[in-house]
């Protein structure tokens, strides 16, 4: 008969053990390599990417009595005028992210494309300052720089909604931290961002809307003729309309 207490039995036993434990392992280290890979792809699946285009815009144009505006013409200025007077122009610029972004998202990246349409004056430093008023986007319209008469409902230099919501201080208000600067020179395509301020900003007008009143646009405004002309979002080139390109996870 077979004995089980021969030692070839033994070590048949002993090598049968040791490749279970082995093959043990292996499964084991199959199984979290899969869980791992899972993890992976299912952390980048999550992240998703939003082109915005701007939900209003506007020019703040200098003027005492706030007459003037430009809410739906094609470009918006950003700097200073040659004018003696009431030179000063200031951008204002606003994304609806609530209605494009899940609720409950972490925003990661925001960038801000703007197109230069007109650069007289050289490179200037264009900043990007949260506004902290709602403001509104009537129905003046005009090519150039001087304004046109403010309608109902416009931003103008003194009103938040024109003729009769007012900013607390001529000008605007908004907060003196810088979310964004950029140089802008020539003509063409600029980027502002990303920036951890940019990413704060849009988080919070995603986590409450009722904040969200967009960015000012401050340029040099001691020096004239150093008024920059963006393309608006009323532009009808499309290729050149403001866009916001967000991305973000999904929790």
């Amino acid at each position: 008969m077979f004995s089980s207490n021969l030692p070839g039995f033994s070590k048949l036993v002993q090598s049968k053990f040791s490749i279970r434990l082995k093959l043990k392992h292996l499964l084991w280290g199959f199984l979290a390599l899969l869980l791992f890979m899972a993890i992976a792809i299912s952390g980048v699946a999550a992240q998703e990417t939003q082109i915005l285009p701007a939900s209003r815009d506007n020019t703040l144009i200098e003027n005492p009595t706030g007459e003037l505006s430009n809410a739906i013409g094609p470009s918006f200025f950003v700097g200073r005028t040659n004018q003696a007077s009431n030179g000063i122009r200031r951008g204002l610029i606003a994304f609806d992210i609530a209605k494009a972004i899940p609720s409950g998202s972490q925003v990661t990246e925001v960038t801000l494309t703007l197109n230069l349409e007109r650069a007289p004056g050289g490179e200037e430093s264009i900043e990007l300052h949260r506004v902290l008023a709602d403001w509104g986007e009537g129905s003046s319209s005009t090519k150039g720089g001087r304004g046109a008469p403010a309608t109902s409902g416009d931003a103008t230099w003194i009103h938040t909604f024109y003729d009769k919501d007012l900013w607390s201080q001529p000008g605007g208000d908004f907060s003196a931290d810088i979310s964004a600067a950029a140089i802008v020179g020539a003509e063409g395509s600029y980027v502002w961002g990303s920036t951890p301020e940019m990413v704060q900003d849009v988080q919070e007008w995603l986590d409450l809307p009722e904040n969200n009143f967009g960015w000012l646009l401050l340029g040099n405004e001691t020096a004239s003729g150093t008024a920059k002309v963006f393309a608006s979002r009323h532009s009808k080139d499309l290729s050149v309309q403001p866009q916001l390109t967000v991305s973000f996870k999904v929790d």
